[in-house]
C-alpha cells in the first residue's frame, strides 16, 4: 500500500511541544505521508523549529499565515493544499505512536472503511501519561451524538472517495466535522489499541466544561437541527459521558 496520507497540523506558539510532535510523525512505520504544518503567526520560536525540520525533510510542508486567523481557518487552508488519498489530523502538541498510520490504514483496507480512529492515552505538559480513553470497534452517527468518542488526533478519512471535509468556525468544530462524515458513511471503524497521546494542559480551552456544554447544545439544535426533546436526550448522555470519559492511569 502506497497511498499518500496528508497530515493536517495547525501550529500557534507551541515551541515547547512542536518538535516532539514532528518527531512522532517522522518515526511512523508507514512512510507515505506529507505533514502540512500551518503556522498562525506564532510569536515564539516555534516557526524556527518547524523551518529546521522542513529544510531537512521534504515530506514536511510549511504554510505561514500572513495574519492570525485561528485554528479552524488554518486547518482549512492546509486541507485545501492536501494531496493525499487520506487526510489525518495532529495538533502541534499531540503525539502519534510509531504504528499509528500503518495499523489504521490496514484496518481501513481490510474493512473497506472510509473513516477510522483509535484509542489514545492522555499526557500532561511533561509528556507523562495521566490516563487513557478506550474506543469501541465501531462508531455510528448516533453513537457520536452521545459522546465525542473519536479523538481528532486519531481521525483518518478517505478524501479520495468522500471528498474533503472542512471545519466550520464554531465551538467543537472538529466534532461537527466528524458528525458530517458519519452522516455520509454510517459507521467508522476503530483500533482499540492506543495509538496516540493527547496532551491536556491546565489552561486548555477543552477543560472549560461550561463553555463546552454550551457549544454542545448549540450543535444539537443549530448544526444538527435536532428537536428539543431529542437534543435533551443526547445532551444528557454527553454530560454523563463527559465525567466518565477518561480513565485515570492505574
Amino acid at each position: 500500500m502506497k497511498e499518500l496520507v496528508s497530515i493536517i497540523t495547525p501550529s500557534y506558539n507551541n515551541a515547547l511541544f512542536i518538535e516532539e510532535t514532528i518527531e512522532s510523525v517522522l518515526h511512523q512505520t508507514y512512510p507515505y505521508w506529507e505533514m502540512i504544518i500551518i503556522d498562525d503567526c506564532s510569536s515564539d520560536n516555534s516557526l524556527d523549529i518547524i523551518k529546521k525540520y522542513a529544510k531537512d525533510e521534504p515530506r514536511i510542508k510549511l504554510i505561514i499565515n500572513k495574519k492570525n486567523i485561528g485554528v479552524s481557518k488554518s486547518r482549512n487552508i492546509a486541507i485545501k493544499a492536501a494531496k493525499g488519498t487520506y487526510i489525518a489530523f495532529l495538533d502541534s502538541d499531540d503525539l502519534w505512536l510509531p504504528k499509528k498510520l500503518s495499523k489504521q490504514l490496514s484496518l481501513m483496507t481490510k474493512t473497506h472503511a472510509l473513516m477510522s480512529y483509535s484509542s489514545y492515552k492522555t499526557i500532561n505538559e511533561n509528556s507523562k501519561i495521566t490516563g487513557y480513553f478506550l474506543v469501541k470497534s465501531k462508531v455510528s452517527y448516533k453513537d457520536l451524538l452521545k459522546t465525542s468518542t473519536i479523538g481528532t488526533l486519531t481521525t483518518i478519512y478517505n478524501a479520495k472517495k468522500l471528498g474533503k471535509f472542512y471545519f466550520e468556525t464554531q465551538g467543537h468544530e472538529d466534532y461537527v466535522m466528524k458528525l458530517n462524515i458519519l452522516k455520509r458513511i454510517g459507521v467508522a471503524q476503530g483500533v482499540r489499541e492506543p495509538l496516540a497521546h493527547y496532551r491536556i494542559v491546565e489552561n486548555s480551552i477543552s477543560r472549560n466544561k461550561f463553555q463546552a456544554a454550551s457549544w454542545q447544545w448549540k450543535i444539537y439544535r443549530k448544526s444538527e437541527k435536532l428537536p428539543p426533546l431529542k437534543s435533551l436526550y443526547y445532551f444528557m448522555h454527553y454530560t454523563y459521558n463527559g465525567f466518565t470519559k477518561y480513565k485515570k492511569r492505574d
